[in-house]
């Protein structure tokens, strides 16, 4: 077993429509395939719906919806990223994001870790993009997901 070292950042990688959204590995809880994922009625599209995860109620977010970058559907093979929610919130402690293919875990340089800053303006809820390699990740907003996510379910 080998651990990151503090020059190594671990992540996990997830699909988001056309882009590749790169998740701190410390915020991901669990990740879940076949999970039956009940509607919630009045919901914005991006709300995919919530799950039951460990007798909480977990909202279920498509992220590529949420952030303009495409449209994610619910099908029977989807996978959920549940993360742990840091808002602070006690009703809201968790969150999950909705993804096509099985999450990737993989480990950065810390210096590997690149800003690209050719974007004029990001998505909503992303913090920016990064460069991995020859393939570039958003770095989600984890705050400004959760804050949404709160405003929606309070409404």
């Amino acid at each position: 077993m080998s651990y990151a070292s503090n020059d190594e950042v671990r992540g996990v990688l997830i699909q988001a429509g056309s882009e590749r959204v790169l998740l701190p590995n410390a915020t991901v809880a669990e990740v879940m395939s076949r999970v039956a994922v009940e509607p919630i009625p009045g919901a914005p599209a991006w709300m995919a719906g919530q799950i039951a995860w460990h007798g909480w109620n977990v909202p279920l977010l498509a992220f590529a919806r949420f952030s303009g970058l495409g449209e994610e559907t619910l099908t029977a093979n989807n996978k959920v990223v549940v993360l742990k929610a840091l808002g602070g919130n006690p009703d809201l402690p968790y969150f999950a994001l909705l993804t096509a293919s099985f999450p990737q875990l993989i480990a950065v340089p810390r210096d590997g870790l690149l800003a690209d800053a050719s974007e004029e303006s990001l998505p909503q809820g992303v913090h920016m993009r990064v460069l991995l390699g020859e393939q570039s990740a958003l770095l989600p907003d984890l705050d400004a997901v959760e804050a949404a996510i709160t405003q929606s379910l309070a409404a």
